[in-house]
């Protein structure tokens, strides 16, 4: 369910807007939408796991939280972001 040092870091290469950058709101949201593409995985094998429910429905609502302050700051970083990641909005 969650993810693997290496992949993390391979998203804050690829996401990160200058080096040594790990903070900033691309970076947040890829590895977000990386941890809820596991924990949806999850949930459609063990459909009765309630308490991972709440964690995904937490995660999916701070990713929503961070693409909308994302978008209020730069609506052009907004719309790259959610096209490279796949994210329908």
């Amino acid at each position: 369910m969650s993810i693997s040092k290496q992949r993390k870091t391979e998203l804050i290469k690829k996401y990160s807007i200058n080096t040594g950058d790990t903070g900033s709101s691309e970076v947040q949201v890829a590895i977000l939408t990386e941890r809820i593409v596991n924990l949806s995985k999850h949930m459609h094998e063990h459909k009765h796991d309630f308490h991972s429910r709440r964690g995904l429905l937490i995660m999916v609502g701070k990713r929503r939280r961070i693409l909308d302050y994302l978008k209020s700051k730069s609506n052009d970083r907004y719309k790259v972001l959610i096209k490279n990641l796949g994210l329908r909005r």
